[in-house]
């Protein structure tokens, strides 16, 4: 064959190794055992390697009717935690072939428009966040493969859902401060519409609740710094006894809450100790450093993915959600006797 700068075929692999074209496809789609021998996939692989021939990726997938391509969904919000969701699902997906593209749900959360002429033509699935569930009402189609992140399991859209053993970790955030002695909470919530969060808020009133003489209140805040100063602020000012504990829905609304302690001539944690749930870089960055629960983003893409992974394969998805494991630092400590 006169190769010069003319692109090896499967059928330049076929002659060169003596078998039929329809032989190398199985070889080289690994699909070969049981229909040819290990002898002649050998041939094949070396033919392949010797003529420096790589598959037409493109025209197979287009053959097949899959672009191995699929679309993570996620909020605008909290980037670095979804970054590290990103880059655990992403390496699972090159690992298989997959790749993945990242689509942010506008505004944070809300409804969007398709990002693709047709998305049921250009992916083969969905990853999504319940965070931005309302950005898959266009883009979802009825025949396309889905798998939520942080879902309620019993009314997912998807046909697997994946999460963060969140319960647990409010458990755990719970628990440590009722040990210290504090009997009276204020829950800095995030007013996103969304299961993990009302997760979080239910779990803390339960293990609250449980306590006699313990008592817990609300304030909801946008998840930025600037709501959740103003939230924390008005709640530490209102009439009656001051909380001596702030449990935040996330380390972003414990930075916030920071602020507005130190507004009102407060010390964290001397007279009101602050958790966060996340550990983002944010966590130790703050002064005191901050306590809170550690969220392994990149695996939960990494399960996400290979979940959707064994959707689209027709396997039975990994169970069990994923452990979280609360991290003491120094923004906690026994409410102050005065």
């Amino acid at each position: 064959m006169a190769r010069g700068s003319t692109r090896p075929t499967s059928r330049d692999v076929a002659q060169a190794a003596g078998v039929s074209q329809a032989a190398v496809s199985l070889v080289l789609g690994d699909k070969w055992r049981g229909r040819v021998s290990e002898a002649t996939a050998e041939r094949v692989r070396e033919a392949a390697r010797d003529l420096g021939y790589r598959p037409n990726l493109a025209a197979r997938n287009l053959r097949l009717g899959r672009t191995r391509t699929v679309l993570l969904v996620v909020p605008a919000l909290t980037t670095e935690f979804f970054a590290g969701v990103y880059t655990g699902a992403a390496r699972v997906a090159a690992a298989h072939g997959f790749g993945v593209v990242l689509y942010p749900s506008p505004e944070g959360v809300g409804p969007a428009r398709d990002p693709f002429a047709s998305a049921q033509a250009a992916l083969d699935g969905v990853l999504a966040s319940s965070m931005a569930a309302d950005a898959l009402t266009a883009i979802r189609g009825d025949q396309l493969p889905l798998v939520m992140l942080d879902s309620d399991p019993a009314g997912s859209l998807g046909a697997a859902t994946v999460n963060l053993d969140i319960t647990d970790g409010m458990r755990q955030i719970a628990d440590h401060l009722l040990s210290l002695g504090h009997r009276s909470f204020l829950h800095l919530a995030a007013d996103v519409p969304s299961w993990t969060f009302e997760v979080r808020a239910r779990e803390l009133a339960v293990r609250v609740g449980a306590v006699p003489g313990a008592s817990l209140r609300t304030a909801r805040a946008p998840i930025s710094i600037d709501g959740a100063v103003a939230a924390a602020e008005a709640a530490l000012s209102a009439p009656g006894p001051r909380p001596t504990a702030l449990v935040c829905d996330d380390d972003k609304l414990a930075a916030g809450a920071y602020k507005a302690v130190r507004r009102l001539g407060l010390r964290v944690p001397d007279d009101v100790s602050v958790t966060g749930l996340d550990d983002l870089a944010l966590a130790t960055a703050l002064d005191p450093e901050l306590t809170t629960v550690r969220l392994d983003a990149e695996l939960f893409g990494e399960r996400g993915m290979r979940a959707l992974l064994a959707v689209l394969e027709g396997r039975t998805p990994e169970a069990g959600d994923i452990p979280v494991e609360l991290v003491v630092r120094a923004s906690t400590a026994p409410p102050s006797a005065s």
